[in-house]
């Protein structure tokens, strides 16, 4: 197992690499994890969960405070800060009033992004009025249009399961939004990935048992083992949670007959 010693030399080297400014190259293992994102030039989808060692990511009240460990939250905030957008679904928000920020971490913060397929977000929510990066909302061309503030919405077609992934992605594209955090909820990490668009999936594992609740990743169900994402993994141990980075090929569906697939409204 690698250990994550994150120095300020490292991170300034990190954060001068997304800015495309040195070139890629293999040094400690903080670098060797985060460079892949940090060095992406083309479109790059990272994932990321933070559950408990029972794969929960909240209480079944919705509690999901401190599930990460202090060492989880500060890679999950690393991480924000080398992609250019962050994609929550709507029921993230709506449950968590996220700020998406990286206040934990030196760096820029990233757009934020909500999928909001049935315009459910009322405008009152905390990431319209607080200040930070800019905020973007994709929304079904098919429901009935009201403003919210302090944010760009974006109507696309409605499939018969929601709005496509690789709509989201092409519209964030098309605004140099290249690098892309998959960061929540449960099923919209799911469609992303068996959509075949992600790259890297990390999941921080925190030495807390929660018995029940929602889980991290809900994919669609499977008959046998032999359908099931097998992808390579290397484990980092971060000091308060153990992180397993998986590499994933994208269009690869890993067996899954799930071209259908598509980012639903609930998240």
């Amino acid at each position: 197992m690698r250990s994550i010693d994150m120095t300020e030399a490292t991170w300034n080297r990190l954060l001068a690499l997304r800015q495309g400014k040195v070139a890629p190259m293999p040094a400690d293992d903080a670098y060797r994890l985060y460079a892949p994102i940090a060095g992406a030039r083309r479109q790059f989808v990272l994932a990321q969960v933070g559950q408990s060692l029972d794969g929960r990511v909240a209480t079944p009240a919705g509690d999901a405070r401190d599930v990460s460990g202090p060492d989880g939250l500060a890679h999950l905030h690393r991480c924000r800060a080398l992609v250019d957008a962050v994609i929550v679904g709507v029921g993230t928000v709506k449950a968590d009033d996220p700020k998406l920020s990286v206040r934990m971490v030196s760096g820029p913060a990233p757009v934020r992004v909500v999928i909001d397929c049935h315009a459910d977000l009322s405008g009152d929510e905390g990431l319209f009025h607080d200040g930070g990066a800019p905020v973007i909302v994709f929304r079904s061309s098919t429901v009935k249009a009201h403003s919210l503030p302090a944010s760009e919405v974006i109507s696309l077609p409605q499939t018969s399961s929601g709005l496509d992934p690789y709509d989201i992605l092409d519209a964030l594209a098309r605004r140099n939004l290249l690098r892309v955090l998959v960061e929540g909820g449960a099923r919209t990490i799911a469609r992303f990935i068996d959509a075949g668009l992600v790259d890297r999936l990390h999941v921080a594992i925190s030495p807390i048992i929660i018995g029940s609740g929602p889980s991290g990743i809900m994919l669609p169900p499977i008959e046998r083992l032999s359908g099931a994402h097998r992808p390579k993994a290397d484990v980092y141990s971060l000091g308060s949670d153990i992180l397993f980075d998986c590499h994933f090929e994208r269009d690869s569906l890993s067996g899954r007959q799930s071209e259908q697939i598509r980012v639903a409204n609930p998240a």
